[in-house]
């Protein structure tokens, strides 16, 4: 079963041996989820939270159509796993913030092992 990780950082540590990484920006992060629902709902795949900071997994669950929460967990990427990053730019986030403050954005990548 594929792993997808939803996470707010990407880590070498994730990483185990001489691997390839692909990084792909993803341009609408609710459109990518739902494209993945039925694989979700059918048992091909398994969504994880993975995100390490409150704040930031209640600003992720302002914008996405899945339960965040706070996870802090060990991820160890393979090719039967992705992860699905908020690259969270912008000044720190304030405890108890749920919404971006001004000038700050999320960019939304996914990584994935190759070959």
């Amino acid at each position: 079963m594929l792993k997808i990780y939803i996470c707010n950082a990407f880590s070498i540590n994730m990483l185990e041996g001489d691997v390839k990484v692909s990084f792909a920006k993803v341009s609408d992060p609710v459109e990518w989820i739902e494209e993945w629902m039925p694989h979700f709902d059918s048992g091909k795949a398994e969504m994880l939270n993975a995100v390490g900071h409150e704040s930031t997994a209640a600003v992720m669950n302002s914008i996405l159509p899945v339960d965040v929460v706070m996870n802090r967990i060990t991820v160890s990427l393979d090719d039967e796993s992705a992860l699905l990053v908020a690259q969270y730019k912008g000044p720190r986030l304030e405890e108890g913030v749920t919404e971006l403050p001004e000038g700050a954005h999320i960019e939304w990548w996914t990584v994935s092992v190759v070959g």
